[in-house]
């Protein structure tokens, strides 16, 4: 507790002294100013702790406030920035925290992992996955797999397959209950090597491209209600797009097909060029839509990394990333309080949402990434 306390203290003294300059260095040729992303990430991390954190709970609040509602699926999402910040920095205290969400975020789901949202027990499952490959500790593979069962109940032959978006809703088929489905089998096969999950992998996949993405443009439909044969042509949003590209790059990673490379990129680029303001991934809203946009940063900043994607894409990808992390620090941000809203361009003011402060936290980490490659 002692060593708690004194690196949150240590945190909210750094970002006192830091607030006035924004974190900024100057750069080497002496032209402006150059922001340290892995500094932006640490404060970053630090107000996740620090503001959202609930101790007795050992879950993540709803908000900045102290507002104590539980909401399953945004606890993956933290658990994946804390990992992030793990990874970056191999601070003990991240870790610390893995242990205490496992217990606690179970026990305030009914003390199960299980949820009757699929997509909600995707998400949960693939950070458990990350949780795994960090410490290796078996606990959280265990919990994947498991939760990986539950899943894999609800694909069915309505629409032509697909997994369900909830249980009792098996007509509802839709992007955000099959985009990370496949990211999480194709996950599961490269750590495990099991061929079964490599098949889930491709049939998801398979189906959520002939169903829902248009390889006309790479827009990705948010559903298809197989009672009526409707697709939501009009719904578009961030996430699906983010958990499509995911998918691409998984399944380019185990086959090294570049067809693969080349619908990631389709997807990529109606993003960066339509679901903007001004180059600035649009506002998607609070609540569940606060954490669209973090998630495509996520699965973008893969698609990034991959060696054989071409250097002009990679150039642009890379200038569309930075432009929306620089606006987001500059000008977006809250402070003294470094929170982040549904518009990164607009300061939250004195409090914010989990899942907008999500989004922002994992802009900056993928900043920070990026700039330890030399890519930014």
């Amino acid at each position: 507790m002692k060593k708690i306390f004194l690196l949150l203290f240590s945190l909210s003294t750094l970002s006192s002294a830091c607030g006035e300059d924004n974190g900024k260095s100057k750069s080497e040729n002496g032209e402006g100013t150059q922001i340290n992303w892995t500094e932006a990430a640490d404060r970053s991390a630090g107000v996740l702790l620090q503001s959202f954190w609930n101790a007795g709970g050992k879950y993540f609040n709803y908000d900045s406030n102290g507002k104590a509602d539980f909401h399953y699926w945004p606890q993956a999402h933290a658990l994946d920035v804390l990992i992030d910040a793990y990874l970056r920095t191999g601070d003990e205290i991240y870790k610390t925290h893995f242990d205490r969400w496992f217990e606690g975020v179970k026990v305030k789901n009914k003390n199960t992992f299980w949820n009757e949202f699929y997509d909600d027990m995707e998400w949960n499952a693939l950070a458990l996955l990350r949780a795994y490959k960090a410490t290796n500790d078996a606990k959280y593979k265990e919990a994947a797999l498991e939760i990986w069962e539950y899943i894999k109940v609800g694909w069915n032959n309505n629409a032509g397959g697909g997994i369900t978006w909830a249980k009792g809703q098996e007509y509802s088929k839709n992007a955000c209950s099959n985009g990370p489905a496949c990211i999480l089998a194709a996950r599961l096969y490269q750590e495990f090597g099991d061929e079964e999950n490599r098949e889930w992998a491709v049939k998801i996949y398979n189906w959520e491209k002939s169903t829902l993405f248009n390889t006309g443009n790479g827009m990705v439909y948010d559903n298809i209600n197989s009672e009526t044969g409707e697709i939501k042509k009009s719904w578009i949003f961030t996430y699906n797009q983010g958990t499509f590209i995911g998918s691409a790059v998984e399944l380019y990673k185990i086959f090294g097909e570049r067809a693969y490379l080349n619908d990631a990129v389709l997807a990529a680029d109606y993003t960066t060029s339509s679901l903007v303001d001004n180059s600035i991934l649009k506002s998607e809203g609070t609540g569940d839509g606060g954490l669209f946009k973090g998630i495509f940063i996520r699965y973008f900043t893969e698609l990034i990394l991959q060696d054989r994607l071409d250097a002009t894409a990679k150039k642009r990808y890379i200038q569309f990333l930075r432009h929306n992390a620089e606006t987001l620090w500059n000008e977006g941000t809250s402070r003294p309080y470094l929170f982040y809203g549904p518009n990164w361009r607009t300061p939250p003011g004195t409090s914010t949402g989990l899942t907008e402060q999500l989004s922002g936290s994992m802009l900056i980490e993928a900043a920070a990434l990026l700039q330890s490659k030399e890519l930014m």
